[in-house]
């Protein structure tokens, strides 16, 4: 059975650099429509479904924003 997680994003830490959507190899992530507090327009997760619990986008944010939870 492959794993499944559950990725969540402090839209308020995110930057909007995207290098988790870039890292992510199952396409789980996009860029927002909606700017943050500060401006940037963070990640935001647009199919949970297809999350294998990689953690690649968790270890490409350089800040910190991402936590990815294994169910």
């Amino acid at each position: 059975m492959a794993n499944k997680g559950k990725p969540v994003i402090d839209r308020e830490r995110c930057k909007g650099c995207l290098l988790c959507v870039r890292a992510c190899p199952t396409k789980v992530l996009a860029a927002d429509d909606a700017p943050n507090s500060w401006g940037y327009y963070p990640s935001k997760v647009v199919a949970l479904e297809k999350c294998i619990a990689c953690g690649n986008c968790y270890i490409m944010c350089p800040d910190v924003a991402i936590t990815v939870y294994k169910e």
